[in-house]
């Protein structure tokens, strides 16, 4: 399982763009599902037989794609100027490596020197509009040979396992989901399901919402990373989820009030065969 994850964690998806991640997935089930298709928005969506059909449609969804940029325009000298692709917080993106483009154009996103800015300035965090991205040309003309205006931009970012039994990595949001789907898959099932593997959920779950319309399930569960809290400096009664404390069943989010019937179900089943989980 560890090496199916990091696999699908290296493969290209950043929202809009899934087409690498998409084939690669579609490769690994095709043996295993009597149907599948894409739909419009990009979903991948897979029929799979059980040993009886089921009372209630079933539907099981993890998305696919990523966070990532697109190229906005290339300054005069050469720099790559962007937008980001999701939930992207600008702390944590300075100085990081970075892929462009369908060519994969190495390159890294920069910021004014700090021996070039004021003191509040130090103080500041900055927009995704004061960044640029460094693809070493020496202009505008040479980079618009490597790069064009739309092009998508993805983290350049390795898999690493460090710890104990830990992975860093890109995508982890929700290559995890896809991962534990493509096992579900390739086992026999008890009953009939239908799942989906979506598309621009990080810009608004469009793809999630698509599907739920054109499938109709009677039953949708969503496999999907959350927040893991166990932080020094938070307080415990913050700490909401900790890593290695078992799978989270969610009651509600900022959209959402998750159906409590089958809260109950899950957290029944759960203690049944001794799974631990937390909320």
């Amino acid at each position: 399982m560890k090496d199916l994850i990091k696999e699908l964690c290296q493969v290209p998806g950043v929202s809009g763009f899934e087409e690498e991640i998409r084939a690669c997935i579609a490769e690994r089930i095709r043996p295993h599902v009597q149907g599948m298709k894409v739909d419009a928005v990009g979903n991948l969506i897979a029929w799979k037989a059980g040993r009886r059909k089921a009372e209630n449609k079933l539907l099981i969804t993890a998305h696919m794609d990523e966070v990532g940029f697109i190229v906005k325009r290339v300054d005069d000298k050469g720099y790559i100027r962007f937008a980001a692709i999701g939930g992207i917080d600008r702390r944590t993106v300075i100085g990081k490596k970075v892929l462009v483009g369908k060519g994969r154009i190495p390159g890294a996103i920069g910021l004014r020197a700090y021996h070039l800015v004021s003191v509040k300035e130090e103080k500041i965090v900055p927009d995704m509009a004061d960044l640029y991205i460094d693809i070493g040309a020496s202009g505008k003309e040479e980079a618009r040979k490597l790069v064009q205006i739309g092009d998508e931009i993805l983290f350049d970012s390795d898999c690493v396992e460090f710890g104990n039994d830990r992975i860093k990595a890109k995508a982890l949001d929700d290559r995890i989901g896809c991962a534990a789907m493509i096992r579900l898959i390739q086992s026999e099932l008890p009953m009939d399901c239908t799942f989906v593997f979506s598309a621009q959920e990080e810009v608004g779950a469009r793809g999630a919402f698509g599907a739920a319309f054109s499938i109709r399930p009677r039953i949708a569960l969503v496999l999907e990373g959350t927040t893991a809290a166990d932080l020094p400096w938070l307080k415990e009664h913050r700490q909401v989820t900790s890593l290695s404390a078992g799978p989270v069943l969610g009651l509600m989010d900022r959209q959402t009030i998750y159906d409590r019937e089958l809260f109950e179900c899950l957290r029944e089943l759960a203690e049944e065969h001794g799974i631990p989980w937390q909320t």
